[in-house]
């Protein structure tokens, strides 16, 4: 028996990176697990894979049903899928944003919607939420990713509030800059890839940017039993990012 034995789990965005890591890691942990992805060809048992995308609502729908049929029911929702941003307020179309915060909030408002009657109906229902470290700290050239995450926490803390006498519980995990292959493009298109990933790294007081399985790690206690009473809570894995204010090595020292 391992601690998320019996369960059944849905996990959007999580054909790649911190979606993938975590639905590997929950079935590791002994979940059965439901991929929802634009594309889940990657997907491979003893993950479902089914196609949906959170910006249509029929399609969440359908895949919802279907992943509730085949596990027989839901006791863990991971709401991963997002798209990044980069830029000020100057640089990005009223079209990108109305995309942006339609796939990172509202797709979020979608799944879940769909997903509630299931919960209400396990034992052990939690929602989990990937947020980001957008949403607490200000970060350059990300106006409108760092509005949609900041919508996310709040969302996050309205529907705890609003579930909690339900039994399920709802929380996020927030994530510092994490290895992953959006991060991956972003510095294959910077003018010195090396320099940028070294500087990316540096502003997190460990030193590294963060691995999808240490955020998968966080993600699957939250989903747990063993987080029984833990609900209305943002979870950061950012390498002390949020909370530490380290002062700036001296020159010659280690």
């Amino acid at each position: 028996m391992t601690g998320l034995s019996g369960l059944r789990a849905l996990v959007t965005g999580g054909a790649s990176g911190i979606g993938l890591a975590t639905a590997r890691t929950l079935s590791v942990q002994g979940a059965r697990v439901a991929v929802l992805d634009l594309d889940p060809s990657a997907v491979r048992p003893p993950l479902l894979g089914l196609t949906a995308d959170v910006a249509d609502d029929a399609s969440v729908r359908t895949a919802v049903e279907t992943a509730a049929a085949e596990l027989a029911g839901v006791d863990i929702l991971v709401n991963n899928a997002g798209i990044g941003a980069a830029g000020t307020v100057e640089d990005n179309p009223d079209e990108q944003w109305h995309r942006v915060l339609d796939v990172n909030v509202l797709g979020i408002v979608r799944t879940t919607r769909a997903a509630l009657p299931y919960l209400r109906r396990s034992t052990s229902a939690a929602i989990v939420n990937t947020c980001s470290i957008a949403a607490t700290a200000g970060l350059p050239q990300r106006a409108l990713y760092s509005a949609s995450k900041g919508a996310v926490l709040s969302l996050t803390l309205a529907m705890a509030a609003d579930h909690v006498r339900e039994g399920i519980r709802v929380n996020c995990v927030n994530p510092g800059t994490a290895d992953t292959p959006w991060v991956s493009r972003l510095l294959d298109a910077a003018d010195d890839p090396e320099a940028e990933r070294a500087a990316l790294g540096a502003r997190q007081p460990m030193g590294r940017l963060v691995t999808a399985d240490e955020v998968a790690a966080a993600v699957a206690y939250l989903a747990s039993p063993a987080a029984a009473s833990v609900t209305g809570t943002a979870l950061a894995v950012d390498g002390g990012m949020q909370g530490l204010r380290l002062r700036p090595l001296r020159r010659g020292s280690g």
